[in-house]
This record gives C-alpha cells, structure tokens and sequence, in this order.
C-alpha cells in the first residue's frame, strides 16, 4: 500500500501550493518548528541525562516535571504543528525521502518509548523520585530517548538534502525501495 496518490493529490491542494511557493511563510513555519524542537528536545534532554543520573541528580523529578514539562508540552505541540505544516508544503518530496521515512519510524519509536515509560517506571516515581540514580528502567528509557532523538534530529536534517531524491536516477534499487520511488523500468540500473 503506497501513499503516493494521496502525497501527490495533497500536493496539488491551493495551501500546499501558496505554502511551499510562498516567501515568507515557509521559511517562518520552518523557523518555529527549528526553536519549538529547541525548546522540546532543550527540555527532554534535561529529563534523559536526569533519568541516566548524570545530571540535576538532586533535583527531584517530580519537581522537574511539575516546573518544565509544561514548557515541554508546548514546544512540542507547536514542533508537531509545524513539522506537519512542513510536510504539507512538499508532501511527495517527504515522502519519498529515505531521511523523513528513518526520521518517521524513529519518531514512532520515540513515542513508544515515552508511553512505555509513563505506563510503567513513571508510574512508581515516588520510589525512586529523589534517588541520584534511578532505576534500570529509568535508564534504559533516558538513553534510548537520547539515540533515538538524535537520530530523529539528524534524519530531519538531512531532509533538506538530495542525495537520495527519485527524480535523480539511475540510483541503487535499495534507495528506490527505501525510499517508494517509481521508477520507469528504462531508468533502473
């Protein structure tokens, strides 16, 4: 099953076209999803290295949740906001890009791991709240946050780069493949 059509007729939307031809507006909506990840990924990163005990390990979490994670929330409903805003503007080059299609599943992972998280360690924090070391679980969550944001962080970058685009054939049929390209038969190597 592809999303391709959907991507294309998405594509082909009067605000899809006014925003990814506009001169002003794209570069603002990509701006604030940069300084909301800031914010959001600023802050969660905070939690992670207080999670692996490394730092802040004084400070309990439920305080830090209490002070912090209100300014968390918003930086990343307004990253999400603008991140599908972005995909709006060019639905079919995302899409198709192997970086958005990584940073899509490292994103779904990412979820996973903070719903894990407050489903279980989260919910057994006054056990461990003002431990300089929390548990093994809490641990294992903070560092999986980390790669898995960085991951995401960096895939999102490299969005913005070409080197793997579908109108740049012949590539390799695993970048095809990665990346759902459509490629004429005559066009493959």
């Amino acid at each position: 099953m592809s999303l391709l059509p959907f991507c294309e007729w998405l594509a082909e939307t009067p605000g899809s076209v006014a925003l990814h031809q506009s001169v002003y507006m794209y570069p603002l909506v990509e701006s604030a999803h940069v300084l909301t990840l800031c914010v959001f990924l600023g802050i969660a990163v905070m939690f992670d290295l207080r999670l692996l005990g490394i730092t802040l390990t004084s400070a309990p979490m439920t305080a830090l949740k209490r002070q912090l994670g209100p300014w968390m929330a918003a930086g990343f409903v307004v990253m999400v906001i603008t991140g599908v805003l972005l995909f709006y503007a060019v639905p079919v080059r995302s899409y198709q890009s192997v970086w958005f299609r990584m940073k899509a599943v490292a994103l779904v992972l990412a979820g996973l791991n903070a719903f894990v998280f407050h489903r279980t360690v989260d919910q057994r924090i006054e056990e461990w709240d003002r431990d300089p070391v929390p548990p093994r679980a809490a641990r294992r969550a903070g560092a999986r946050s980390l790669v898995l944001w960085t991951l995401i962080v960096v895939c999102g970058r490299m969005i913005a780069y070409n080197w793997f685009d579908c109108d740049k054939q012949p590539q390799p049929a695993i970048v095809n493949a990665l990346a759902g390209c459509v490629v004429p038969a005559e066009a493959t190597p």
